[in-house]
């Protein structure tokens, strides 16, 4: 199971060398241009603004499409219930309680984009920024919040350990299940009821491992002394560069695009 999100790959690429703290204001900008758009032209702006950022980083669109795969049963999920419950415009099949209609279609096509565009671009973060640039960057961004007192670092440090558990748990998980499978374990045959009774004894031995792996962590940071609540020095100092100029202005480019597009065409979903 190869899951691409939270994994870090370090290239000498442009989106690498940016200031993580441009890049976050990028990303915020292309959610809220993804939850702005209301057709699917104005998601087509979205994805060209993926599409150059994913050849600014020098990674291939397959690698970022991989990282979908850890949320597929929850696209796909989402999707069909929508598909189902949409009941507003021309019925095109009516069987039972099932009533799909025309723009029923329409609309889980572009949610389903819409929901692939988030993934996407969330992950191309994480594949061109490293936890501690992360964590460095989202700190600086929540500055302000620290004259109310607000634990700034800390919570910047529990989402880059977050993220960094993800690709770590999904090896474990590999790992776990091929153990399994050598000892006669069957997990792609039976039912449902028979697959998540197979998945049990994966999940406990991933618990105890998480569970480790957290101890372990905390044992190597109390070895160095580490205190959140003390300030702390930089090893890197985060600089504004011309090529952060760029970045936030193919974020604006973007909004105004989405924007231009909501205003100026009727066929909104």
């Amino acid at each position: 199971m190869k899951v691409t999100f939270g994994r870090y790959m370090p290239k000498n690429s442009f989106a690498d060398k940016c200031d993580p703290r441009g890049k976050l204001l990028l990303l915020i900008a292309y959610i809220a241009a993804v939850f702005t758009a209301k057709n699917f032209l104005a998601l087509a702006v979205v994805a060209a603004v993926l599409l150059v950022c994913a050849a600014a980083s020098k990674t291939s669109i397959a690698q970022v499409l991989r990282s979908v795969k850890g949320v597929l049963f929850l696209l796909l999920f989402t999707v069909i219930v929508n598909l189902f419950f949409y009941k507003q415009g021309d019925v095109i099949l009516h069987w039972g309680f099932i009533r799909i209609t025309r723009q029923g279609v329409f609309a889980t096509l572009f949610l389903g984009a819409r929901l692939i565009l988030l993934v996407c671009g969330s992950s191309l973060l994480t594949l061109t920024t490293s936890p501690v640039s992360l964590t460095d960057g989202l700190e600086s961004l929540l500055t302000p919040l620290k004259w109310v007192r607000f634990p700034v670092h800390e919570l910047a440090l529990i989402m880059s350990i977050a993220l960094r558990f993800i690709p770590i748990l999904s090896d474990e998980t590999s790992r776990i299940m091929s153990a399994q499978k050598a000892r006669g374990a069957d997990f792609e045959t039976g039912g449902l009821i028979r697959r998540v009774k197979a998945v049990i004894p994966v999940l406990i031995p991933l618990l105890i491992s998480a569970f480790r792996r957290a101890d372990e962590l905390g044992d190597a940071m109390d070895a160095r002394c580490y205190s959140g609540s003390k300030v702390r020095t930089k090893y890197k100092k985060l600089r504004f560069t011309a090529r952060d100029l760029a970045v936030l202005f193919t974020g604006a480019v973007m909004i105004a695009g989405v924007v231009l597009f909501r205003i100026y065409f009727a066929w909104n979903v």
